[in-house]
């Protein structure tokens, strides 16, 4: 996007209240990320922070402990809608800016050859939701995508660009 940036890892404890609302673990995730960076920053630094579920039935998809976990994920979404919200940690100085986006993702039925292909060739342990979007599955399996593709990969430029805007930024 142009930006010259730096990457500052949280060692953020990522737990949550299982009684929590799956809608509002992202931005309290985001949240808590920040918090635990804003320290760093220099007054005309600008934080970025991100966090991004997926959710199924109500119910937050993480990261696949092992391929099993990860084709029976991938099997749950076949010919299924499910949401993908981040939400997302602006700080420039004592602005903080806090929103999310929710972006609806329709999966075509999946054949189980074709799961365990991108399994095998693709090692989505590391994604919630056991898939990336911008990888092979992503072409063959993405019916509709109601929303910020973006956002689907984990973080959604497009808002985050308006929001810069309203800082002044570039």
């Amino acid at each position: 996007m142009g930006y010259t940036f730096d990457v500052l890892i949280s060692h953020t404890d990522e737990s949550f209240d299982s009684s929590m609302d799956v809608y509002h673990v992202a931005p309290f995730l985001a949240h808590k990320k920040a918090k635990s960076l804003s320290g760093r920053l220099q007054e005309e630094d600008v934080l970025i922070c991100c966090d991004t579920v997926v959710i199924f039935q109500n119910s937050i998809l993480g990261k696949p402990r092992n391929t099993s976990e990860a084709f029976e994920t991938i099997q749950r979404l076949s010919g299924e809608t499910h949401e993908v919200v981040s939400a997302v940690v602006i700080v420039n100085g004592t602005r903080w800016i806090e929103f999310h986006e929710t972006t609806q993702i329709v999966f075509d039925e999946i054949q189980p050859e074709d799961i365990q292909y991108y399994i095998d060739q693709f090692k989505p342990l590391d994604k919630a939701g056991a898939y990336g979007i911008q990888e092979w599955i992503g072409l063959i399996a993405v019916k509709e995508i109601r929303g910020s593709y973006t956002n689907v990969i984990g973080l959604p430029t497009q808002r985050i660009k308006r929001e810069l805007q309203k800082l002044k930024l570039k």
